[in-house]
């Protein structure tokens, strides 16, 4: 048994969150202890299992500014981790137990945890790269950022072991980061399965309780329903949907189109102005192209709140552009739904073209034509939704990236060290 730490910025509901949640109910299968270390959580906008007890949660550094006068995000954010790892080095009341601590998303911890008296190991998990996902607005805004910039590829290669979630990210990482000598090893993200196999047997078992129940208030029954699942964020491009779904009201008679509903579902947080103002751009979107009769918007939905959408729907939209890996499509083809994705990113990794689903290119008649074939062709879907289900299970099974991020951890630990003190 190993001690393991995670140590994140915001314990909220993205794709970064589901990852480590993930990764921490796969150690603590294989019989390790597990906790959490946080600036930010909030047991009401939090995936289930960092508020039902699941895992002991710890919040520090709340108190500490999120941003400067609308700027500065990034700087606060690694001053709230630095004084997060300050505290898990030297303050934390448990601390000499832990033997490896699971950073992600910033690396300027890191320093700080090698510093720390009882030497615990360093695991560090590169979604992407964080310079990459930095705009640029101009001069004064490259100035801000060069220290970061360096500060994060310096402190990455401080970590014991570096990890990235598909082989694109490597790519990414390799070009971004030219100083360091070593390559991360590639451990895709995976679905806690038995969950979802739970919730199925339950919505079946719902399903033939309640016939027909609607998906949602205002979705009629028997709706044909294209679901696309992210964050109310530009960057995920929910635009591509609402713009195919016009092509496709287009494409098809009246009458099949007032069957065909879109559920924009995304994580939303009040405090994140993104949130707000995107949330707000989409639906003056969907009035601008007259579909407020096809389409609803959701804010965050609880976890069986998505399982049932996953369940209940017909097809799965993934729209961002260049993703990192993009664990929605695994979510979708496990639920055997067929996905329609952007092809580029890591969805090229995940989906298989006219497989599992279709990769198409970032405009409406691309993403617009796989809609509209999907649904014409009621056994097309079906036959992608099944292979999309064993793709999953052959590829991506929570059992391999169990053991194999186990076998990591066991390897970064030495035997002597886990010794009960």
């Amino acid at each position: 048994m190993v001690r393991v730490l995670f140590l994140h910025p915001d314990l909220g509901i993205g794709g970064a969150e589901r990852l480590v949640v993930d990764a921490a109910l796969a150690l603590k299968e294989r019989g390790h202890d597990v906790s959490f270390l946080t600036n930010h959580h909030d047991s009401s906008h939090c995936f289930k299992e960092t508020a039902d007890g699941t895992f002991p949660v710890q919040v520090v550094g709340d108190w500490l500014p999120r941003q400067l006068f609308g700027r500065f995000y990034a700087l606060c954010a690694y001053i709230r981790m630095l004084y997060a790892a300050v505290y898990a080095s030297f303050f934390m009341p448990q601390r000499h137990e832990v033997q490896l601590v699971v950073c992600d998303l910033i690396s300027v911890c890191i320093p700080v945890l090698r510093l720390a008296p009882h030497k615990p190991r360093v695991l560090f998990y590169c979604h992407f790269p964080d310079q990459l996902l930095s705009q640029r607005e101009g001069a004064l805004k490259r100035l801000y950022r060069a220290p970061i910039n360096w500060l994060e590829e310096r402190t990455i290669g401080l970590a014991d072991k570096v990890l990235v979630n598909s082989k694109f990210t490597l790519r990414v990482f390799q070009d971004t980061f030219r100083h360091l000598s070593t390559a991360p090893d590639v451990l895709y993200p995976s679905l806690h399965t038995q969950y979802f196999d739970k919730m199925s047997a339950k919505l079946e078992q719902r399903a033939a309780l309640l016939d027909d129940e609607p998906l949602h208030a205002r979705v009629p029954r028997n709706s044909f329903v294209y679901l696309d699942i992210n964050r109310f964020e530009r960057k995920k491009n929910h635009a591509l949907a609402l713009q195919s779904l016009r092509l496709l009201g287009n494409m098809l008679p009246a009458l099949d189109f007032k069957r065909c509903w879109l559920i924009i579902a995304g994580g939303y947080d009040t405090r994140c102005v993104e949130n707000v103002e995107h949330y707000a751009e989409l639906e003056a979107l969907t009035e601008q192209l007259e579909l407020q009769d096809n389409v609803v918007l959701l804010q965050s939905p609880t976890d069986e709140e998505k399982c049932r959408l996953l369940y209940a729907s017909h097809c799965l939209l993934y729209t961002p552009a260049n993703e990192h890996f993009g664990i929605v499509p695994l979510e979708g083809m496990y639920f055997c739904k067929p996905v329609v994705a952007l092809n580029s990113g890591g969805p090229t990794e995940t989906v298989v073209h006219s497989s599992t689903g279709f990769l198409c290119e970032q405009q409406e008649k691309s993403f617009g034509g796989a809609m509209y074939q999907l649904f014409r062709d009621e056994a097309l879907r079906v036959k992608m939704g099944d292979l999309g289900h064993k793709r999953v299970q052959q590829k991506f099974s929570f059992e391999a990236f169990a053991d194999r991020l186990s076998q990591i951890v066991e390897e970064l630990v030495p035997t002597s060290s886990k010794k009960h003190k």
